[in-house]
């Protein structure tokens, strides 16, 4: 089964995943920017993901999508893929997942977390002098408006896959460290242990 894991950066979906692998070892999980990364230095030189989205125009970020896609698709088991819905670029979003992209990725399910924005702007600044550098700076209400973004091309990407859409509300404050993830995994859990 293939499963696209959603979130605006810095929400926290990639820990969210490792709780999954932790209690299900057998799954994959699969980082979509990376697979575009690869292609995107192999054919356009970029130095770095960030570097990718703001330097590559959009009739070309689409072609490293489908790439991604492709390779993807062909991955058997239970299949978490790593995304975003949208992507911020230049001045306005652009699909994460548009149509052709989606369907050649072949997902079951889409399932799309929510945070709470100031805790994803505190998440971000402790990324600010570590592996995410050069990440931009948002305020909360461009990053809530990312996530209501986010929710408009996530149905279309799910009605054109013909995959499940699953919102998941994690705003809620936490009562202890990582709750956020350890809730989001069972999400998750729930939908593999169903199939």
């Amino acid at each position: 089964m293939r499963i696209v894991v959603l979130a605006v950066p810095g929400g926290g979906k990639t820990t969210i995943m490792r709780y999954v692998q932790m209690k299900k070892p057998d799954v994959t999980i699969v980082n979509f920017g990376d697979y575009m990364f690869k292609a995107a230095r192999e054919l356009y030189g970029v130095k770095d993901r960030d570097e990718m989205r703001k330097k590559i125009p959009p009739e070309d970020y689409i072609k490293l999508q489908e790439i991604a896609a492709r390779e993807i698709s062909n991955i058997p088991g239970d299949v978490l893929i790593d995304t975003h819905a949208s992507i911020k670029m230049g001045r306005g979003y652009y699909p994460g997942l548009p149509d052709d992209v989606v369907k050649l990725m072949k997902p079951h399910y889409l399932i799309l977390f929510e945070f709470n924005p100031n805790i994803v702007l505190s998440r971000r600044m402790k990324d600010m002098g570590g592996v995410r550098t050069g990440r931009d700076m948002e305020t909360p209400e461009e990053i809530e408006q990312q996530q209501q973004i986010n929710r408009l091309f996530a149905v279309a990407a799910a009605n054109a896959a013909r995959a499940v859409l699953r919102i998941v509300d994690l705003r809620f404050p936490e009562k202890h460290p990582y709750e956020h993830a350890e809730v989001g995994a069972e999400e998750i859990l729930k939908i593999l242990r169903t199939e």
